[in-house]
């Protein structure tokens, strides 16, 4: 395996990164690639409904809707330890953490968590202990991997995301959806030290001494000095006329070939309404929605970016290979068509010239499994794959899945919203967790609109879209998911497991306010009817449905306060990136009084409504 070294002395892994990486200097002067597409990977006039004609809701009967909604799909799920053999997969959808042999294989154990814990990523640490991340359960959970025993449980923050290993310190460090970074010993013990970063970390990578912190919507990482600020900041490099700008990092990874992200990338071209609009491609010939998943390499060359990936939607997790040259991407939204390969594998050598005039690279499927792939890793050479529904351990090589659970967490409501409708794009792909990607799009004619989350319910709160043009539900689907997602129609049972799923999703639970006095006093502002904000945000969702002009550019639904403080950009067209944004020039007294207010009492303000 060779190496490159670029340009600031970056030193990467050569032959896989030259497989997923475009030079600028393969592009024309508009950035696209150059070359007419061959015939037949371009965007048709009339596109087809669905993939090979068929609709998802065809697909997806008969119709499942279990008492407990199974989570949002996070991905990143399964660790092999490094004996190369255990594999340790957390079950979100059953609060199960099982441990399993892959060379056997077998199942060697589960480790039973508390309801609604959503264990999700973990790390072995210098003593074959394992440490994972209970989403829902606010804590990290220590399994003894000899003894496939859970010895402590320990609280660190109310919604923790991802974790690392510091063998120098031999200590864990806990990334925090509320912004915390705790520290804690490894061995066991109460956390040394608790930093504040900033709201939506995700995954947490330590490498040559460095702690890196990632952040899930805005793909943003985050290098943490030593006296715990934030040294530098970097995002994923993108050419604009390939997209808008990189979001969504499901997934960070220190790896052979360096520090990669798999993340979203969306469309920068004004975007339609019409059928098919929403299957891109976002480059000529790549067959992608108008978000693409793309693989990037952090801390290097800016003019390196990473290819859209041909035919995947929905990604959440990779892995690659010992040797480094060879990666696995594995991608859920996939799992409804049997033609489409949900896990790809991509290997070393340089774009094809098919590959540089579609302006995405291509990836071999790999052997077909069933259920969704939510997690992949490597066992030595052989790839793992987890599936859940059924739960189920596939391993390169071996005939039979090793199969985790029987019982099933089967929910249409959830298989529709992470499954490609049909034009290479998810509900989820907008929508991560069950929430927003905050991302603002430019739709033709109507001008720029954020992604509108859908976090806090959304029983009771039609009409739907910015401008309240969706009377209700079946109209959104139908347009929508119908139409513009090519995802044909859904008849009323699945429309009603789809909404039963979506109503049920809530952001994640806020942490403790630093100053509960600002809370109280801006909950009083709130409600005061000289500043008026109670007169629209109101009731249970904290909205009166009312579709009204308040002076930011026309007459746009009032949205739920629910979880406002994780979905900036906020306002219709993402006026505001933060909360206290939204009273400055992005507001207006028609839009509530508060340009009376001084700075002090709109801190208050938004110490409150970072409590919602």
């Amino acid at each position: 395996m060779r190496e490159v070294e670029g340009p600031n002395r970056w030193r990467f892994t050569g032959p896989i990164m030259s497989a997923l990486l475009l030079c600028a200097c393969g592009l024309d002067r508009a950035g696209d690639p150059p070359g007419d597409a061959p015939p037949g990977t371009g965007r048709s006039a009339e596109p087809a409904p669905g993939i090979g004609g068929r609709t998802l809701g065809a697909l997806l009967r008969p119709v499942r809707t279990p008492d407990a909604p199974p989570p949002p799909i996070s991905g990143g799920t399964l660790l092999i330890a490094r004996d190369g053999r255990t594999a340790v997969a957390a079950d979100p959808d059953r609060d199960v953490v099982w441990v399993a042999d892959v060379v056997a294989p077998a199942v060697l154990g589960r480790v039973d968590l508390l309801r609604r814990d959503e264990p999700g990523r973990s790390v072995e640490d210098g003593a074959r202990r394992v440490h994972v991340v209970l989403r829902g359960g606010g804590a990290i959970a220590t399994i003894d991997l000899a003894a496939r025993a859970l010895v402590e449980r320990r609280p660190v923050c109310p919604a923790p995301r991802g974790v690392g290993y510091d063998p120098s310190a031999d200590v864990l460090h806990v990334a925090c959806a509320g912004g915390e970074l705790v520290t804690l010993p490894a061995a066991g013990g109460a956390p040394t030290r608790v930093l504040q970063l900033g709201r939506d970390l995700r995954d947490v990578v330590v490498r040559d001494g460095r702690v890196l912190v990632s952040r899930f919507r805005s793909a943003e990482l985050l290098t943490v000095g030593p006296d715990g600020t934030v040294a530098a900041r970097e995002t994923p490099a993108v050419f604009e006329s390939f997209g808008a700008g990189a979001d969504v990092a499901w997934r960070t990874s220190a790896t052979p070939a360096g520090v990669l992200m798999l993340h979203q990338r969306a469309g920068s071209r004004p975007v339609g309404r019409s059928p098919g609009a929403y299957g891109g491609p976002a480059v000529r010939g790549c067959r992608a929605g108008i978000v693409s998943s793309v693989v990037s390499p952090l801390g290097g060359p800016a003019a390196r970016v990473g290819l859209p990936m041909d035919a995947v939607t929905l990604a959440v997790d990779f892995a690659v290979a010992p040797g480094g040259d060879t990666l696995i991407v594995a991608a859920p939204g996939n799992a409804a068509f049997d033609e489409l390969s949900q896990v790809l594998r991509f290997f070393a050598g340089a774009p094809t010239e098919n590959d540089r005039r579609n302006g995405c690279v291509s990836g071999t499927g790999i052997p077909p499994i069933r259920g969704q792939a939510v997690a992949v890793a490597y066992a030595g050479y052989r790839y793992v794959v987890q599936t859940r529904e059924p739960a189920s351990l596939w391993i390169e090589a071996v005939d039979a899945p090793l199969v985790l659970a029987v019982d099933s967490r089967e929910d249409t409501g959830h298989r529709l919203f992470h499954s490609n409708a049909g034009a290479f794009i998810a509900c989820a792909s907008c929508h991560p967790e069950g929430g927003d990607d905050g991302h603002t799009w430019t739709f033709d004619a109507i001008g720029a609109r954020r992604t509108q989350s859908l976090h806090g319910g959304l029983v009771g709160t039609a009409p739907f879209h910015w401008s309240g043009e969706m009377a209700a539900f079946d109209d959104l689907l139908r347009d929508v998911f119908a139409g513009r997602m090519l995802g044909g129609p859904l008849d009323p049972a699945q429309s009603a497991a789809l909404l039963r799923w979506l109503d049920r999703q809530r952001p994640p639970r806020a942490s403790p306010a630093p100053d509960p006095g600002a809370v109280a006093r801006g909950e009083a502002r709130f409600r005061d009817p000289a500043v008026g904000c109670a007169t629209c945000h109101s009731g249970p969702q904290l909205t009166n449905n009312a579709t009204v002009d308040v002076g930011t550019g026309g007459a746009f639904q009032v949205p739920s306060l629910v979880g406002v403080a994780w979905r900036t950009p906020l306002l219709h067209d993402g006026c505001a990136a933060t909360l206290a944004d939204r009273f400055g020039p992005c507001g207006g007294d028609r839009h509530g009084q508060t340009s009376q207010l001084r700075p002090p009492q709109i801190a208050d303000l938004v110490a409150y409504l970072e409590t919602l």
